[in-house]
C-alpha cells in the first residue's frame, strides 16, 4: 500500500494560464485529496479530503484505519511528510503491518533519531522497497488525466463529495478495464 496525497484545483482555469494571461491571482485554499493505494492495482483502498494547504501527517491514521479495514496489508509505503513515530507505531502496532518505509524526515540537532521505529529506518532503509512509493504517484496522474484535476463543486462539503465519487469512480474504471 502507497500513501501519498495531491491537490486538487477548485477553479476551471489552471494558475499556469492565468499566470500566462498576466493575470493575478492570490493564494487560495485548495482542496487535498490523500489516498492509500494497492501498489500493483492501483486501486484505491482508502481516502481522505481536506482543506490545503495543510499537514499531511494526521491524515494518516484515518487512512491506515479504512485500509486496514477493507484487506490485511504487509507493507505501507509513504514519503517524508508522514514521518512520525506515532505514525510508524499506529502501522505496526495497532494494525499490525509488519512494515513501515517512509524516509526520515530530517529534524535540527540530532544525528540518529531517538525513538524506536525512525531508529530502524535511519539504520537500515530499504531503497528497493521505498522504490514502489511511485505507484502512487501513478494513480494520481492516471486520476488527473482521466478525471481532470479541476473540481466542478464550489462549497466545501460538495467538493468533499465530489472527491469521494472521483475515487469511487477510479476504482470502477480500473475493475471494468
Amino acid at each position: 500500500m502507497a500513501i501519498d496525497a495531491t491537490g486538487l484545483d477548485s477553479r476551471h482555469t489552471s494558475r499556469h494560464y492565468a499566470r500566462r494571461r498576466g493575470k493575478r491571482y492570490r493564494l487560495r485554499s485548495y482542496v487535498l485529496l490523500a489516498v492509500a493505494a494497492h501498489t500493483q492495482s492501483h486501486l484505491i483502498a482508502a481516502a481522505e479530503v481536506r482543506v490545503g494547504p495543510t499537514n499531511e501527517s494526521p491524515l494518516f491514521a484515518d487512512l491506515i484505519d479504512q485500509a486496514v479495514g477493507l484487506a490485511p496489508w504487509a507493507r505501507v509505503l509513504a514519503d517524508k511528510a508522514y514521518d512520525a513515530e506515532h505514525n510508524h507505531a499506529l502501522a505496526r502496532d495497532q494494525s499490525f503491518i509488519r512494515s513501515t518505509v517512509i524516509p526520515l524526515n530530517r529534524r535540527r540537532g540530532r544525528k540518529w533519531p531517538a525513538t524506536k521505529y525512525r531508529r530502524q529506518m535511519r539504520r537500515r532503509f530499504p531503497k528497493r522497497k521505498y522504490g514502489q512509493r511511485w505507484q502512487a504517484e501513478s494513480v494520481f496522474s492516471r486520476h488527473k488525466r482521466l478525471l481532470d484535476d479541476a473540481l466542478r463543486s464550489r462549497s466545501p462539503g460538495a467538493q468533499e463529495r465530489e472527491c469521494r465519487l472521483r475515487v469511487l469512480t477510479h476504482n470502477v474504471m480500473i475493475l471494468a478495464a
